[in-house]
C-alpha cells in the first residue's frame, strides 16, 4: 500500500480523525482463534446518502435535475393511472394486493414482535460467556449455531403453518434472516471479544514472568522507558525536517472500506492521535490515554518488547475508538442491544459513529416518503404486476416484455423505500452517523461492484462475518472464500423464493452461482476498459432478471 503524506489530522467529536479530504475512523484489529494473522479496517465516516438533500456532493451533481425529473414523472404517471382506472372501472384501484397483504396481519404483527423480543436472549447468553460460565470456542459457538438454525426453521414452519400468501411470508422470512444476522454479528464480535480479553490477561501474565529474568517489573519499565528515550534522541535530528504524518494513507473521495494489516492500521492511529494530541490543549487529551500501546513495548529485550505489542493489539480490541470508550464486557447491557436493534447496521461494534440530535423535520421528511413511494409502489403492483402475471399456458417472451418495465420501477421504489427511507429514518431515531447504506450502484459495470453496491448493510455482513471469517478460520483463499459467500447467498436467496412461491426450482440460486463466472469474465482487461459496455450489459441483465424469475417461479 502506498503511503503519501497527508495533511494534518485532529480528533472529532464523534472519534474520527478530521482531515481536509473527509473524516477518517480506524477500527480495532480483527484476530480469529485460530489465526495470528490480523485485519483492521479504514472506514469513512459519518457520511451521507446519496440521495440526501444534506449530502452537499449530490446537491452539486450536474444530473441532479433528473431526480427531481423523475419523481415528477412518477406522480403525473400514478395520477394519469387513477383517473383512467376510474373512467373505466368507476373505482382508481380495486385492492386486491391490499386484501391480500392485510390477511391475518394481527397475527403477522404479533408474530414479527415475538421474533423481535426473543432475540433480547443473546444479552443474557454473552453475559455467561463473558462470565466464563460457557466457553465460546467452541461451546458457545455451537449453541448459537443451533439456536440460530432453530429460529429459522420455526419460522418457515410457521409461515407455512398460517398459510400466509406471498406478501407476508416473504417479510417474515426475511425480517427473520435479518434478525439472525443481527445476532449472529452480536454474538460472534462479543464471543471474539472474550477471547481477546482471556488472551490478553493470559500475555500479561506471561509478560510478568518474562521480567522476572529481566530484573523485574518495576526494573523492566524502568529500562523500556530508558530505551526510549535512547530511541528519541537518536532519531529527533532525523524527525524534525519530515512530517509528522508521513506514511498515512491519503483519504480519497468515494473510498468506503478497505482492508490494511493491522502494523499499518495500528502506525495510522497512533499517527493521527499524536498529530491530533499535538494539535489540541492538553486539557483536552481524553481520547489518547487508551490509544498508547503498553510501556514495555520498548523494552530492548525482543521478546518481551514482543509480548507487549500482542497485549497492546489484544487490549485495543477490547475498547471502542469512538469518545465514550465503550470497554467490554460494559457494553454488554439490554441498552446497549436495544440501540444495537434500531441502528440500520448487521455488523455490530462496541461504538459507532453517533449524531448529537434527532432532527424532527428530517424524521418527517422520511417518514412522508416512506408513506409515498409505498403508495408509488403498490400502485404499480397493483395495476403493472399482478394483473399481468403470467401462467403456465401464456406466452413467455411476451410476459418478459410486458413485466420488464413494471419490475423494474417496482425495484427503483423498493430500493428507495428501503435503503433512502426506512434506514435513514431508523438511522435518524438511533443517532446513527454513518448513513451510507448503498452507492452508486446504477454505475455499475460488472456484478460484483453490484454486489458491493447495492446493499451496504448486508454486503458489510457478507464481508466480516463469511468472506473474511472463512479466509482466517479455514485458511482459504480469496477465490474459494468468495465462492463460499455467494454459495451461502445463493442458499438464502433459494430458500427466501421457496418460502414465497411455495416451489422448490433452484431457478434464483442459479442465477446466483452463474454471476462468478461473468464476474471473471468482466475482470479481463478487454472488457473492463469499456465501461460504456459494462454497465450496457448490467442494466440489460437487471432488466431481464426480475420478469424472468417471476415468470419462471409462477409459471413453470
Amino acid at each position: 500500500m502506498d503511503l503519501p503524506a497527508a495533511p494534518v489530522a485532529t480528533r472529532t467529536e464523534s472519534g474520527g480523525f478530521a482531515t481536509p479530504e473527509g473524516t477518517i475512523y480506524v477500527s480495532k484489529p480483527f484476530r480469529s482463534k485460530s489465526s495470528k494473522k490480523l485485519r483492521a479496517m479504514i472506514t469513512f465516516a459519518p457520511r451521507h446518502s446519496h440521495f440526501d438533500i444534506n449530502n452537499v456532493s449530490s446537491g452539486t451533481n450536474e444530473f441532479r435535475g433528473f431526480f427531481t425529473l423523475f419523481w415528477i414523472s412518477m406522480f403525473i404517471f400514478t395520477v394519469n393511472t387513477y383517473i383512467r382506472s376510474i373512467e373505466t372501472n368507476g373505482h382508481a384501484l380495486n385492492l386486491r394486493f391490499a386484501t391480500m397483504f392485510s390477511r391475518d396481519a394481527i397475527t403477522l404483527a404479533l408474530s414479527d414482535a415475538v421474533l423481535v423480543l426473543s432475540t433480547i436472549l443473546c444479552v443474557p447468553f454473552a453475559i455467561a460467556i463473558s462470565k466464563g460460565w460457557i466457553r465460546y470456542y467452541w461451546t458457545g459457538l455451537i449453541i448459537q449455531h443451533v439456536i440460530q438454525t432453530s429460529a429459522l426453521v420455526s419460522a418457515i414452519s410457521w409461515t407455512f403453518n398460517r398459510q400466509w400468501p406471498w406478501v407476508q411470508s416473504g417479510f417474515f422470512t426475511l425480517h427473520t434472516l435479518v434478525m439472525i444476522m443481527k445476532v449472529h454479528s452480536y454474538m460472534t464480535v462479543n464471543g471474539h471479544l472474550q477471547y481477546a480479553s482471556e488472551m490478553s490477561q493470559k500475555l500479561l501474565n506471561d509478560l510478568r514472568k518474562a521480567t522476572v529474568a529481566a530484573g523485574g517489573w518495576d526494573q523492566a519499565v524502568k529500562d523500556a522507558e530508558a530505551h526510549r528515550a535512547e530511541l528519541d534522541a537518536s532519531t529527533s535530528r532525523g524527525t524534525q525536517d519530515s512530517s509528522p504524518t508521513s506514511g498515512t494513507p491519503q483519504i480519497r473521495e468515494g473510498v468506503s472500506t478497505s482492508y490494511v494489516d493491522v502494523p499499518t492500521a495500528n502506525a495510522l492511529r497512533q499517527r493521527l492521535v499524536a498529530v491530533s494530541n499535538a494539535a489540541k490543549p492538553q486539557a483536552d487529551e481524553k481520547y489518547v490515554s487508551l490509544e498508547q500501546p503498553h510501556v514495555l513495548v520498548d523494552h530492548p529485550n525482543e521478546g518481551i518488547s514482543a509480548m507487549a505489542r500482542d497485549y497492546s493489539e489484544l487490549q485495543s480490541e477490547l475498547t471502542s475508538s469512538g469518545p465514550y470508550k465503550v470497554t467490554y464486557p460494559n457494553n454488554l447491557t439490554m441498552k446497549n442491544y436495544g440501540e444495537y436493534l434500531l441502528i440500520p447496521s448487521l455488523v455490530y461494534e462496541l461504538e459507532y459513529p453517533r449524531t448529537d440530535r434527532i432532527r424532527p423535520l428530517y424524521l418527517f421528511e422520511k417518514t412522508v416518503a416512506t408513506f409515498g413511494t409505498f403508495a408509488l409502489l403498490y400502485t404499480m403492483t397493483e395495476t403493472f404486476i399482478l394483473p399481468r402475471t403470467p401462467t403456465a399456458g401464456d406466452s413467455f417472451f411476451r410476459a418478459l416484455l410486458d413485466l420488464a418495465l413494471p419490475f423494474m420501477f417496482s425495484y427503483l421504489l423498493l430500493f428507495y423505500l428501503i435503503f433512502e427511507c426506512i434506514c435513514n429514518g431508523f438511522a435518524e431515531i438511533s443517532y446513527f452517523a454513518d448513513r451510507q447504506f448503498y452507492e452508486d450502484w446504477w454505475n455499475s459495470t460488472s456484478w460484483d461492484e453490484f454486489s458491493r453496491k447495492w446493499n451496504k448493510p448486508v454486503h458489510t455482513f457478507l464481508l466480516h462475518h463469511v468472506y473474511s471469517s472463512t479466509m482466517a478460520s479455514y485458511k482459504l483463499s480469496r477465490g474459494s472464500a468468495m465462492f463460499v459467500t455467494f454459495l451461502l447467498s445463493a442458499c438464502v436467496h433459494e430458500l427466501v423464493m421457496v418460502v414465497v412461491t411455495k416451489k422448490f426450482r433452484m431457478y434464483i440460486f442459479l442465477m446466483q452461482l452463474i454471476q462468478i463466472p461473468l464476474i471473471m469474465i468482466s475482470r479481463l482487461p478487454a472488457i473492463k476498459r469499456n465501461k460504456l459496455m459494462g454497465n450496457v450489459v448490467f442494466w440489460l441483465g437487471l432488466y431481464a432478471g426480475f420478469p424472468l424469475l417471476c415468470v419462471a417461479y409462477v409459471a413453470y
